[in-house]
């Protein structure tokens, strides 16, 4: 009988990937736990500890820090796959999940239909033939070389890609590869991925290709297998069901989704909303069932279509969502900056996206060209970003696939700050208090159009204190108000008190932030 080796990759929620882990080897399966080498370090050791003596569970040795559209999403996976390989002989089968996938049908009908399908499951779809890709890059993808993260490093990877573009650097893709893509969610044999692994130690030239591709976690994997796996033996389609909204956005499932999914010709469905507690509990109870007879419909994409194109307003099968939806969403976390300085916080955030796991945003209720990814329109203007705002903060998270968000909000936007601390979302808040001299207020007023260059010395004299006296306003009604979970950075004070403030605000260890607080020229004008 078939039995699975499950590759598990994950950054977040400790207590969901033990519950995860203990469903899975209970039903005599195995698991592979990739934890983000990014992530809280105090979560990889509670998981650890959780699952040290389940012979069943095995931790990849090494551990990479995941960036979205790297690389290191590759390397993690192989890490696991490496433990697993060693660890558990008898495993048949190796099944690609994350956090937020589970169950959708029994383990004894998952194992009897890996037996009664000799097949490796991977979408592989030809990578300049298929319409895989909906928008956005295809060759550029493979024919230039990426060394930077598009979404943490937007800047630095725009540029490197133009250069070798004016340059004409493009490089050959590998001659006797045919390059395919598809989902990354794959479930393949054994004797599959010792092909791969075996290929990999073979083929050093084919890694270094894949090292600077940009996405290659939807190139590698079913790349490789269609090089190594005749045609007749590969399914292409995933096991883990899953939908995107018009938008690209993935669709998360909730509690009156568990008659849906379990019609769904898969196994698994990804993603699972963490405030779904009765739909987790129920799909976990019935992977450890019995139960054997499922009746597939397999009407879900179609439903979702349907739906949405009739422009039926709905709890989530509305086009338009983002007019209905009231939450950020529990478990999540919006982490505020304020400053008037814009410069000072987006010096800040750019620490934070290096230093750390957390995805940011500056001034996208505050700065209309602020870089954001295309949401469907709700983005496109500030009067539509502030309108939805909460909506427009959903789609942000599910964009980065993160539970943690850091923004920045200029202190006039008390309004903002007040309407995301009455979320059921956690939100914090730092913020960060500036000297602010003449040069800076004169600066602030030409920006803003209360000046021009033109303005005579005698009026922005008596403009000056107006300026000065309203930016102290805005802080002083923001203290005001108390904010629960606020902290504060000064350019007064020392870096250890401003270390103390950014330990508070991001939970993250002391040496950590004393790093951010000791940014060079932060608070630099």
């Amino acid at each position: 009988m078939a039995q699975i080796a499950y590759i598990l990759l994950c950054h977040k929620n400790p207590e969901a990937i033990i519950r995860q882990a203990k469903r899975l080897t209970a039903a005599g399966d195995y698991i592979a736990v990739h934890f983000d080498a990014s992530a809280r370090a105090e979560d990889y050791a509670t998981i650890r500890s959780a699952l040290a003596d389940d012979p069943n569970v095995v931790f990849a040795t090494k551990r990479a820090k995941c960036g979205w559209g790297e690389w290191s999403l590759v390397q993690a996976t192989l890490y696991a796959v490496y433990a697993a390989v060693d660890a558990f002989p008898k495993a048949t089968h190796f099944y690609m999940v994350s956090g937020d996938c589970m169950p959708i049908k029994s383990a004894g009908y998952a194992h009897r239909f890996l037996d009664a399908h000799d097949m490796d499951f991977v979408e592989s779809f030809d990578f300049f033939d298929s319409n895989w890709i909906k928008t956005g890059f295809r060759e550029e993808r493979l024919i230039y070389r990426h060394f930077f993260n598009e979404r943490t490093q937007k800047r630095r990877f725009y540029t490197a890609l133009e250069l070798q573009q004016k340059l004409k650097l493009t490089r050959p893709i590998p001659a006797d590869l045919d390059i395919m893509i598809g989902s990354q969610w794959w479930c393949l044999r054994r004797h599959t991925i010792e092909a791969i692994l075996a290929f990999i130690k073979e083929r050093p030239d084919v890694i270094r290709f894949f090292r600077t591709t940009w996405i290659p976690d939807e190139t590698f994997f079913q790349t490789f297998t269609r090089h190594l796996v005749p045609g007749r033996e590969i399914d292409s389609r995933t096991l883990t069901f899953l939908m995107f909204t018009d938008y690209g956005m993935p669709v998360t499932f909730y509690n009156d989704h568990y008659d849906l999914l379990l019609g769904q010709d898969g196994l698994f469905a990804r993603k699972i909303s963490s405030e779904a507690h009765d739909l987790q509990k129920r799909l976990g109870d019935l992977y450890a069932s019995d139960q054997m007879d499922f009746v597939i419909s397999n009407e879900g994409r179609r439903l979702f279509e349907f739906l949405t194109g009739r422009g039926r307003v709905g709890r989530r099968f509305a086009p338009r969502f983002w007019e209905r939806e009231t939450t950020l969403g529990r478990g999540r976390e919006l982490l505020m900056i304020a400053c008037k300085k814009w410069h000072v916080a987006k010096r800040l955030v750019a620490a934070i996206e290096h230093h750390t796991n957390i995805p940011a945003v500056a001034y996208l209720f505050n700065e209309e060209d602020t870089p954001l990814p295309d949401l469907g329109g709700i983005e496109t203007t500030l009067e539509k970003r502030s309108r939805h705002r909460r909506a427009l903060m959903r789609m942000v998270f599910d964009h980065y696939e993160s539970d943690r968000l850091v923004i920045c909000l200029d202190t006039s936007s008390l309004d903002l700050m007040q309407d995301f601390f009455t979320d059921r979302a956690v939100v914090r808040l730092l913020e960060i208090e500036c000297r602010f001299d003449d040069d800076y207020l004169i600066g602030h007023a030409k920006r803003v159009g209360l000046a021009g260059e033109n303005t005579s010395e005698a009026t922005m004299a008596r403009l000056l204190p107006t300026i000065r006296h309203d930016m102290i306003f805005e802080r002083d009604s923001i203290r005001d108000v108390d904010f629960p979970n606020a902290s504060r950075m000064s350019d007064t004070a020392s870096v250890d008190e401003n270390a103390d403030a950014l330990v508070q605000f991001l939970s993250v260890n002391r040496d950590v932030a004393k790093t951010l607080a000791e940014t060079p020229h932060l608070f630099v004008d």
